[in-house]
């Protein structure tokens, strides 16, 4: 893992010597005693890994592979509804402004549930999205995406958004594919999906950790309003860049 930190301890606790794994994976590191040392391998997102090595003091101790993991990560959810947590989930979108930076807004209001199936790939989704809750930090530009030149909320108060197929990739990487209704019209809208664990909760319950990206065209869904500007630009671009960061929480089989 490119980055991953490599840390040799001495048997009474004194830092023997320290590197970076590079691009390839590998490292070496110079230290500054031979003996027994324990050699500590970390790096995001995987746990961490001790070996216990005696150092050569006429050359060089050779590691081999060191593989880093997760059991979290190996762990794929257990099977049973999985209810959405909007206050640790975000559902953002940005858009390109006046072909230069990014502008972000977020939707403060959704639900949705996940069904984790066996086998996992008959798993689903379905999420419900309050369109008139995004916000952009700006009332004025706000009011204008509820209007019906984008949103037209006051006709169509939700998006929806519902999975007709679970694609594998690795244990890590899933293709969720879908369709997204916004503004009465329903297009198909992949999502790239990745696991990113379960784990306990400090309330008792058990959750798990998903991010999602997409990207979506404003004509498929008549989002036609815009501005042209001196040099051909225009004042919004034409695409939305769709990110989720997810968390939802198992729900028991008493509906607890």
């Amino acid at each position: 893992m490119p980055g991953a930190t490599v840390t040799a301890i001495g048997p009474t606790g004194q830092q023997l010597g320290r590197a970076a794994a590079n691009e390839a994976g590998a490292f070496a590191m110079p230290v500054s005693a031979a003996g027994l040392a324990t050699v500590v391998v970390a790096a995001p997102g995987v746990d961490p890994l001790a070996r216990t090595v005696s150092i050569n003091p006429h050359g060089a101790t050779d590691l081999g592979s060191v593989v880093l993991g997760s059991a979290k990560r190996a762990s794929l959810p257990a099977p049973g509804r999985w209810d959405i947590d909007p206050a640790h989930s975000i559902v953002r979108a940005r858009a390109r402004h006046l072909a230069l930076s990014l502008v972000e807004g977020r939707f403060m209001s959704f639900s949705g549930h996940i069904t984790i199936a066996d086998p996992i790939e008959r798993s689903s989704v379905e999420a419900t999205i309050d369109a008139a809750s995004i916000d952009t930090g700006n009332a004025e530009r706000d009011a204008h995406l509820r209007s019906p030149d984008f949103l037209a909320v006051d006709r169509f108060p939700v998006l929806t958004y519902r999975s007709e197929r679970v694609v594998r990739l690795t244990d890590e990487r899933w293709r969720v594919d879908g369709q997204l209704t916004i503004r009465d019209i329903t297009r198909p809208v992949p999502l790239d999906l990745t696991y990113l664990g379960t784990g306990a909760d400090p309330w008792g319950g058990t959750r798990i950790a998903l991010n999602a990206t997409t990207q979506l065209a404003r004509k498929d869904y008549e989002m036609n309003w815009n501005m042209g500007l001196p040099g051909g630009f225009v004042l919004v671009g034409p695409t939305l860049r769709i990110e989720l960061e997810i968390q939802a929480v198992r729900q028991e089989a008493n509906g607890g």
